[in-house]
């Protein structure tokens, strides 16, 4: 399983960082929630820079997604890719669905 942290640097920009659950321990204990909702994208869909609405997992279930950094950085992923999404301040992220296929994810709000 891949899980990734995106989060607002000291530098107001947003950056990955990859986790595992070795050294992130606190990643298999029950966290809070307050729902689930799905999610289909279209491919090419292109959402511009953007911070996340809250904390939350966002997981990639089918189709691929790029999240772009401020750094000019590109990262792509997959079917099974868990995202930490902690970047609520500085400049954001974009995100493109890419592929053929559309992208089917599940959003699960913290609520710690």
């Amino acid at each position: 399983m891949s899980i990734s942290r995106l989060y607002t640097g000291d530098d107001g920009q947003s950056h990955l960082e990859e986790l595992d659950l070795a050294s992130h321990p606190e990643l298999t204990t029950l966290h809070t929630a307050t729902g689930v909702s799905f999610r289909e994208t279209p491919a090419g869909t292109f959402s511009d820079w953007h911070n996340g609405p809250r904390r939350q997992y966002v997981i990639t279930l089918s189709g691929e997604v790029e999240i772009g950094l401020g750094d000019g950085s590109v990262h792509r992923f997959g079917p099974g890719h868990v995202n930490l999404v902690e970047d609520l301040t500085g400049q954001g992220h974009t995100t493109r669905s890419v592929g053929s296929a559309p992208r089917l994810s599940v959003t699960i709000p913290l609520g710690d």
